[in-house]
């Protein structure tokens, strides 16, 4: 018998002030990377799937974000006086 499936890992790489596309409130919001592994047995293996988004505090709604947005927000966070970094990861287990 062989257990597989994929376990989700939820990152939060910064927090950041900005102006919501959904609400129009200038409110903070949370960069995330969710990384999608597949795993065998319960160990993860390699990633399948890697996407990145924001969500806003204020009405949670979420926009999806490309990698490089991603790295450009995340220096933008370092640099201004709200921004924190490298959060701990959360897992998301799916079988």
């Amino acid at each position: 018998m062989i257990i597989f499936g994929t376990k989700g890992y939820l990152y939060q790489l910064a927090i950041l002030t900005l102006v919501c596309g959904q609400c129009g409130n200038p409110a903070a919001h949370t960069l995330r990377k969710r990384v999608t592994k597949f795993s065998l047995f319960f160990v993860p293996l390699f990633p399948i799937s890697t996407k990145y988004l924001t969500q806003c505090t204020f009405c949670g709604a979420e926009q999806k974000v490309t990698k490089e947005q991603a790295e450009q927000l995340q220096i933008q966070g370092a640099d201004g006086p709200s921004g924190q970094a490298h959060g701990q990861p959360q897992q998301h287990d799916r079988f």
